[in-house]
């Protein structure tokens, strides 16, 4: 169906009309407009009556131009402007008829029709005219759709029609044809005899079943509503039928968005039976929207889940949700207890109120421990504010930043819900103020350039966690610092760059329910409160002396790395004694879950919060080399560790820092070919290099699959075992998944993560999954061998659907 265009004989010149065009095809458009000398004014007639029915030959008429210079559009006219061309125009006045001949093109605001042949007829009164078009007609639209028939007829506005033979290709790739097409304005067209497909449906000139399509006797699409309708719908699958429906809708392709149906969820586990999900799309405004997504469970009561999305001038918020009535259950989907409501929120906000500003919250909270996995929600443990918890753990923040290039300031307020076997929220502290302040001065201080930063925190804990059984007071602290840090840079003729440095910091702490003593039954014991204020300060410099070679076709980096600090003795806050060693326990809130590896070897404080100090002497040493080739590839790899003059208790012992010589710090990296990469980091014993330790991981992609294996062995759980103690229970664990592609369409996808320290698989997937150019088709077996709190282990088949214009799965796990 295309135009056969050609450029047009000597005996047929471009024809190019503005003020005539507007009387043959837009005359409405036009009649306001006042002529300026020698051009046609709208109305007036296109030839001279004299040369009425006669072939016009080399007939230009120049166009009706505007009284002020108008932005010219992409087609190459003017606003308002029609171009018409054609090898031949014959204009009957007594009759009224316009026809144009022969590689036909009219182009106007956009908008390109091509035809073998046109007809216009006039109307008794203006905006009544009818134009018709014959043989390979083509219309093409300035969002890039075009519309194909063997016969066009439109009113003279090109806003209703009817089309024999008609088919399109809209926008996302969407076909759509019938034998016929009523334009009944421009917001509702209808099709009799219709199909629709994104599909691919040739192969260069040869046809193509569609992977899937729709047909219909009646198609209706309507634009306000942004919807298509069907009447008598079969949906096909490889040509095949599959599904008859009386009557079907889904979103408008070129809408931006329209409430429908979205693809569904199917699945059958251990715990919940057979599963379908169905979500549906509501969209409330342009600003807002509902998706509600019933889970019909066979083993369970059913569960709801939504989201709504609502957009404000300067934010906006989004909101998931889901609740159930029912009773609990195990992970072989027996019931026990009382029925009742469970439900969760995971909630956030982002608003810009002013420049440099952005306040917002996040509200994530359940009624039940284990909600998520026994009804399978994805997506849950993600950063949606500035403040993350860690995997497992829910955090409600509220907050406020400003910044600009010299100054950051944040507030903040947060609570957190702990979903780990053990956990216990009146451990968890109420964070309630975080106050954080950073400036930058914009000038020079004795040569170098100087940062201070401010802090304060408010720390309100009901129960201590220590012991829970005993239901001790929690610890509550108040702290307020500020800080300034002044650095320089030396670089000498030969290379040697020489960075010294220096840090000064004040503390100022007030606890309370500092545990003193407990009493004979739980819950009593004997408290107090202090106040304490502290002094630091850090020296030193940062010492390195990059060296590159050229060799072969690669260049080689090597870069040895020396820092030196001191410190005076830090006075740290105590808050007990071990009952056994007597060993000091010092405060620490904000640096539990420290580890020492390539990222803080240089780091004069290498404690990540305030509450512990780094002090005393030490020389942190390094040497780094790296190779790059010219091609791409390249590796790098880092070696250090840290010495000082005393060991230094502060540190934990699982930490590789307490002793006077550090645990051995190795990283590296390396892309030795297109499509691979490769990690390592790990921490070795100070003294028998035995791994403390070791994370890998390989990362592989090219056209035949993609995959990723990472490794993590570590000597220490921070879930099982007190950080102050010497490690007890050892992490251990393989995760790696991936595809494989068979052919250009089928492929297999698996994704495994082994406890390897308890010799048991966690989760076990194997997928077998069909792919084209607008279908995916995934059916994937899940197996959970771990037993989170009463879920035991469990086995699950899904089947995720995905069809391009009708919506994305809702899957994710």
């Amino acid at each position: 169906m295309s135009s056969r265009r050609r450029p047009p004989s000597a005996a047929a010149r471009h024809a190019l009309f503005a003020g005539a065009a507007f009387a043959v095809l837009w005359p409405l458009a036009a009649a306001a407009q006042v002529p300026e000398p020698g051009v046609l004014a709208p109305g007036s007639p296109l030839v001279p009556r004299e040369q009425r029915g006669q072939v016009l030959d080399n007939a230009p008429i120049r166009p009706n131009a505007p009284a002020k210079p108008a932005k010219v559009i992409n087609d190459g006219l003017q606003p308002g402007e029609l171009y018409m061309e054609a090898d031949q125009l014959t204009r009957d006045d007594k009759a009224k008829i316009t026809t144009a001949e022969g590689h036909v093109e009219v182009r106007y605001e956009g908008r390109t029709i091509r035809a073998d042949r046109l007809v216009y007829t006039e109307g008794e009164t203006e905006g009544m005219g009818v134009i018709r078009a014959y043989g390979h007609v083509v219309t093409l639209n300035s969002d890039g759709t075009s519309e194909y028939a063997n016969e066009l007829t439109l009113d003279d506005k090109m806003r209703a029609g009817v089309a024999l033979g008609f088919s399109a290709r809209l926008q996302q790739n969407v076909k759509i044809a019938g034998a016929s097409a009523v334009k009944r304005n421009e917001n509702v067209r209808e099709l009799n005899k219709a199909i629709f497909t994104p599909c691919p449906i040739c192969v260069g000139d040869t046809p193509k079943t569609p992977t899937w399509s729709i047909s219909a006797d009646r198609v209706v699409q309507d634009k306000v509503r942004r919807v298509v309708y069907y009447q008598n719908a079969r949906i096909h699958v490889l040509g095949a039928t599959v599904l008859y429906l009386p009557v079907f809708w889904h979103a408008d392709p070129e809408a931006e968005r329209a409430s429908g149906f979205l693809s569904p969820n199917l699945g059958a586990s251990d715990r919940r039976g057979f599963s379908y999900e169905q979500p549906y799309l509501w969209v409330i405004s342009p600003y807002s929207d509902l998706v509600v997504s019933p889970q019909i469970n066979t083993k369970v009561n059913p569960f709801l889940n939504g989201q709504v999305r609502k957009r404000f001038y300067s934010g906006d918020i989004v909101a998931r949700f889901g609740f159930t009535h029912d009773k609990d259950f195990d992970g072989q989907g027996n019931s026990f207890g009382n029925d009742t409501w469970r439900s969760y929120i995971l909630a956030q906000g982002v608003f810009h109120p002013a420049d440099h500003w952005r306040a917002g919250f996040t509200a994530e909270r359940t009624s039940d421990d284990l909600i998520f996995d026994k009804y399978e929600i994805g997506k849950v443990y993600e950063a949606r504010g500035p403040y993350v918890a860690d995997d497992r753990r829910l955090i409600s923040q509220v907050y406020a930043i400003r910044q600009d290039t010299q100054s950051y300031v944040s507030a903040a307020a947060f609570t957190i819900q702990g979903l780990r076997p053990g956990d216990i929220d009146r451990t968890f502290p109420l964070v309630a103020p975080l106050v954080e302040a950073h400036y930058d001065p914009n000038m020079d201080v004795l040569g170098g350039r100087l940062r201070i930063d401010g802090s304060g925190v408010v720390l309100t804990r009901d129960q201590s966690p220590d012991n829970p059984a005993l239901r001790l007071p929690g610890l509550d602290s108040r702290r307020v610092t500020a800080q300034a840090d002044w650095r320089r840079s030396f670089i000498s003729t030969g290379g040697l760059r020489f960075d010294p440095f220096v840090n000064v910091r004040v503390d100022g702490y007030s606890l309370s329910d500092v545990l003193t003593g407990t009493g004979a039954t739980p819950g009593t014991a004997t408290t107090a409160s202090k106040s304490v204020s502290r002094a630091l300060a850090v020296a030193g410099a940062d010492i390195s002396y990059p060296m590159f070679r050229r060799w072969r076709d690669a260049t080689v980096v090597v870069e040895p790395l020396v820092q030196v600090a001191v410190s005076p003795d830090a006075k740290q806050i105590v808050v007990s004694h071990d009952p056994i060693t007597k060993a000091p326990v010092y405060l620490n809130e904000d640096s539990v879950s420290f580890e020492f590896d390539e990222t803080n070897l240089f780091r004069a404080d290498k404690f990540p919060g305030y509450d512990l100090y780094e002090d005393g002497a030490r020389i942190n040493v390094a040497g780094r080399a790296s190779i790059l080739w010219d091609d791409g590839r390249r590796g790098s790899l880092l070696v250090g560790r840290s010495f000082r003059d005393q060991a230094n208790d502060v540190f934990a012992i699982r930490s590789g820092l307490r002793t006077k010589s550090s645990d051995w710090i190795v990283a590296a990296d390396a892309q030795p070919i297109t499509g691979v990469s490769l990690f390592t980091r790990a921490r070795l014993d100070s003294n028998d290099l035995s791994i403390h330790r070791l994370e890998a991981g390989v990362n592989v992609s090219n056209k035949w699959g993609s995959g990723y294996v990472r490794y993590l062995t570590d000597d220490f759980n921070v879930n099982l075992t007190n950080p102050l103690a010497p490690a007890s229970a050892k992490t251990e664990n393989l995760d790696l998944g991936g595809e494989i592609y068979f052919g250009k369409n089928w492929g297999v996808s698996a994704y495994g993560n082994r406890d390897i320290a308890q010799d048991a698989w966690v989760i076990r997937d194997v997928g077998v999954f069909y792919r084209d150019d607008c279908t995916r088709v995934d059916v994937i077996y899940r197996k959970e061998d771990t037993v989170i709190g009463r879920l035991g282990p469990t086995s699950s088949i899904s089947v995720r659907l995905t069809l391009a214009t009708l919506g994305g799965p809702l899957y994710a796990r």
